[in-house]
Parts: C-alpha cells; sequence; structure tokens
C-alpha cells in the first residue's frame, strides 16, 4: 500500500496576478513553507490542481512561482536558461559536490561540461554495456529463490558498483555500505539545510555538521584514493577518470583540472549517477510488481530476444518494451521530482514577466501525473511510450532528465542501463511485494522509498 502524509488544506482564498491574463491569474496566498516541509508532493499537485499552471506563493522571505505548462517550462529551462542561476537546494548541495557539473554556474560550468563530455560519447557508453549487464548477473548471484530482498538497498549497492567501474575503472565492493551510508547522511541533512533560518540555526546544532563532515569526509576518501591512485599509475584507461585527468580546455587557456575539480566532478558523476538510476529501478520493480499484465509482457520480450542469455548494448534496440517499462516508471516516479531556478534579472514569461530574484519551482512529479497529458495518470501504462503516443504530447510534459544546456551529461549512459539492468535481473527474476509493507516516496534531493522496496524473489 502506498501512504501518503496528509497536507493542510489550501486556503479557499485566491488572490491575483494584478493586469495579468485571466490563465495566469491565480496566486496561492500564503506561504509554501509548511506544505513544503510536510508532504512537498502532495502540496505542489494540491496547488496546481486548485490554482492553475503558474502559481506564486513564498517559501520564506521568497516570492516563489510553480510552473506547470510545459512551454513555460521550455522557456524557463530552454529559451531563457541564461537568465536563471540554478535553486537554493543545488546551493546547498555544494557542500558535498563542491563545482561539479550539477552545481556550477556559466563559464565554468561549460567549461567543465566540455572537458566531460567525451565520456559520455554513444560508443563509449555501448561499451559499458557489457559492464551494466555482467555486473548485474553477479549482483543477484548471492539472491535465494524464495529469499527477501530491499530491492532499494540492493540497486543502490548495484548502480553504485556499476557507476564506479564504467566511469573510474575501480571496483568498489567493500566500500559500498559506507558509500551508501555516507550518502544517506548527506541527503537527509540537506533537507535540514534548505530550511530559510537553517544557516542561522546550525551553529546551535553541531551534532548536524559534525554528522554531514564525516559523511563528506567518507565520500572524499574513496574519491581522492581514485585519483591519487590514477595519477601515480600515469595509466590511460580510456574511462572518465581518465579523460579528466589528462582533458586540456582547448577552446580556452590550455589548463588542466586540478585535483580538487576532479574530485567534484567524480563526485558529481559516482554519486548523483547511481542514486538517480538506483531510485529509478526500485520503483521500476515495484510497479512490475503490482502490473502483473506488464510483467508477463515483460517477460515475453526477455524470452524471445535472448533467450536466456545475458543482454549486451547490441540488443538493446530490440528491447523496445523493456525500455518503455523503464520510461513509464520515471513518469510515476521520477527519481529528480523538483527543478528550481532563480532569476538573475527581469525576464519574459508567457504573457507576463517574471522579477528578479524570484525562485522558479518546475515539479517533474507534477507534471508526469498531468491528466492533460496523461490520461488516468496514477495508472502503470508502459504504451504511453510507443513513438506515436509520445509525440503527442507537449516535449516538456515529460523531462526527467531536465533541459536545455544543463540537460543531464548521463541521460543516454541511464538509458542503457536502464534497459540492460532490467533485462539482465528480469529475465531470471520475478519479484512479489511483501504484504503489508508500508511504500511511501520520500522526496530529498531524489525520490527515494523511504522505507525500501521488501520483495519476495522469485527464481523464474
Amino acid at each position: 500500500m502506498i501512504e501518503s502524509p496528509t497536507t493542510p488544506l489550501l486556503d479557499d482564498a485566491v488572490s491575483r496576478f494584478t493586469g495579468q491574463p485571466a490563465l495566469y491569474r491565480p496566486s496561492y496566498p500564503g506561504s509554501g513553507l509548511v506544505g513544503l516541509r510536510l508532504n512537498p508532493l502532495r502540496f505542489l499537485q494540491d496547488v496546481v490542481r486548485q490554482y492553475g499552471d503558474v502559481v506564486e506563493f513564498r517559501f520564506g522571505q521568497t516570492k516563489t512561482f510553480l510552473l506547470n505548462d510545459p512551454e513555460l517550462i521550455r522557456d524557463v529551462l530552454v529559451t531563457h536558461d541564461r537568465r536563471f542561476s540554478k535553486g537554493p537546494g543545488l546551493r546547498v548541495a555544494k557542500r558535498l559536490l563542491g563545482q561539479g557539473l550539477l552545481t556550477s554556474e556559466g563559464a565554468f560550468h561549460r567549461r567543465q561540461r566540455r572537458l566531460a563530455q567525451p565520456a559520455f560519447h554513444r560508443q563509449r557508453i555501448a561499451a559499458y554495456g557489457q559492464v551494466m549487464a555482467e555486473y548485474s548477473v553477479q549482483w543477484q548471484q548471492g539472491w535465494k529463490d524464495g529469499g527477501e530482498l530491499d530491492l532499494a538497498e540492493e540497486m543502490r549497492g548495484l548502480t553504485l558498483r556499476i557507476a564506479a567501474k564504467t566511469l573510474f575503472d575501480t571496483d568498489v565492493t567493500d566500500e559500498i555500505d559506507a558509500i551508501s551510508d555516507a550518502l544517506t547522511q548527506s541527503l537527509h541533512l540537506y533537507r535540514f539545510a534548505m530550511l530559510p533560518l537553517a544557516a542561522k540555526l546550525e551553529p546551535y546544532l553541531p551534532f548536524l555538521t559534525s554528522r554531514f563532515n564525516r559523511a563528506r569526509a567518507r565520500l572524499d576518501a574513496t574519491v581522492y584514493r581514485m585519483i591519487a591512485e590514477r595519477r601515480a599509475s600515469g595509466e590511460d584507461r580510456g574511462d572518465l577518470l581518465s579523460m579528466l585527468l589528462l582533458a586540456r580546455d582547448v577552446d580556452e587557456d590550455g589548463g588542466q583540472m586540478t585535483d580538487e575539480q576532479i574530485r567534484d566532478e567524480s563526485m558529481t558523476l559516482l554519486l548523483a549517477g547511481h542514486e538517480t538510476t538506483a531510485n529509478a529501478f526500485a520503483w521500476t520493480w515495484l510497479l512490475l510488481a503490482q502490473n502483473p499484465d506488464a510483467e508477463a509482457r515483460l517477460h515475453e520480450e526477455l524470452d524471445r530476444v535472448l533467450g536466456g542469455r545475458t543482454p549486451t548494448a547490441e540488443d538493446v534496440p530490440q528491447l523496445g518494451y523493456t525500455r518503455m517499462v523503464f520510461a513509464e516508471s520515471m513518469r510515476l516516479y521520477p527519481p529528480a521530482w523538483v527543478v528550481a531556478r532563480q532569476a538573475v534579472e527581469d525576464c519574459p514569461l508567457g504573457p507576463f514577466t517574471l522579477p528578479a530574484g524570484a525562485l522558479v519551482l518546475m515539479s517533474e512529479w507534477v507534471t508526469h501525473h498531468d491528466a492533460r497529458h496523461y490520461p488516468n495518470p496514477d495508472r502503470f501504462d508502459p504504451e504511453r511510450w510507443t513513438r506515436e503516443a509520445a509525440a503527442t504530447r507537449p516535449k516538456f510534459a515529460y523531462y526527467p532528465f531536465g533541459g536545455g544546456s544543463r540537460l543531464c551529461i548521463g541521460e543516454q549512459f541511464a538509458w542503457m542501463e536502464g534497459v540492460l539492468v532490467l533485462a539482465a535481473l528480469a529475465s531470471r527474476w520475478r519479484f512479489r511485494l511483501v504484504p503489508g509493507h508500508p511504500i511511501v516516496p520520500q522526496p530529498l534531493i531524489t525520490l527515494r522509498p523511504k522505507h525500501g522496496i521488501r520483495v519476495t524473489a522469485e527464481r523464474r
């Protein structure tokens, strides 16, 4: 069963944008702080349903706009992207990720992305496919027919191992528990850091700072060890780490990255990459267990295409339904559930002007559950992702990887991993939910299952 805490009732009063067209006039009449803290998913959905596709409220002292119109979302992420900086959430994330691709801005971000891009070339991603499939087969060897698993935990371990091997050519099997615990600590502290008064309260709560510092130190130890080992060997293994160490910015000063810059990019890609994909897998297994017809069709495709063998990158084009399952899972449970931007200058947005300093929220969770784009939006239906069906929807009715110049650099990596890991595991196993286990989405930086996804594994 899926549980969701209740949200305080929205105020019945409605204020209006003075002089704005009727479509954009509703405005939520109070602060969004309580709702965003208690249950952000429900709060954002309720606000849009009651007040429309453009809603203004206050988050602390910040004037905040929630957008749910795909065209306006495109304007913010693509058309006017240089008029916006990252939102406060990712500024907080700099404490963990430094100036990595996820958190850096402007010319520095463009330089770093240019240097990292070759590691995500189509041919290189295809080469990663063998690791993705083989590690999936190895990981499930310890599972027992009829045994109980927490698939959220299992997927975090597997995807961390895949990310470390494909991007840094290293095995972190012995460190998985410690790294996962450190990441979890960091994600929970992120929620506190997002409070408007967090900076003022933090000196009075030293235990929070010490927990975060220990978590960061544990993660830093792993990443700096990988950098030091590679510098000492001088070996070019053709992976991301080698590329970062050797890359020169030929378009500008010809400079190379410092160890700190390499640490920031490595931390971002190692953690952000495996965390989002792990959550996507966990939710996918939940949805397949809840929808036996879709599960049966998935198994039919895997049996027909693979015939019991381990999948390869060459199989991906033939695994169309497998990809549709993964796409529909990321619609219902988007790993990144909200995008935030802050206007650095006044910005025209549709028929009105967004003031400088305003915070803009765009929620994948809300847009992906909009019945105008997805009839019966809470129903799991991979058929929404046939080429014909997808073509009928606006581009930014679905944006699990963001968009524009900040489009996730690992998007194609994630699609390849999504198909191959699902294929490798679902061709051998089916999962049945443990009765009565609560399923509660937990919106941290990513959308995690709060109590995990506990299942009984059945060998096929």
